[in-house]
């Protein structure tokens, strides 16, 4: 059995693998609309190496985070444009 870190995405709590992504445990939860386009259309992890930037969330507060570049940690806060 893999260990799991318990994380917060838009104010409910997510038990996820340790060493996920951010992007994975979003889409392991059912959020489908990571950021808004410019026109407020829902956008989500495309590439999921980190060169398309579609993936932009805040995480613990900090803006414009690439989720699909960022691993969940204990505790981590995570919020999208289209809470779910």
């Amino acid at each position: 059995m893999s260990a799991s870190v318990d994380l917060m995405i838009n104010g409910r709590s997510v038990t996820v693998a340790e060493g996920a992504t951010v992007a994975a445990a979003l889409l392991n939860a059912g959020e489908l609309g990571f950021r808004a386009s410019p026109k407020d259309d829902s956008r989500a992890p495309l590439c999921g190496m980190g060169i398309c930037y579609e993936c932009r969330v805040t995480i613990d507060g900090l803006a414009q985070q690439r989720a699909c570049m960022t691993r969940v940690h204990s505790g981590m806060n995570v919020v999208t444009a289209f809470p779910k």
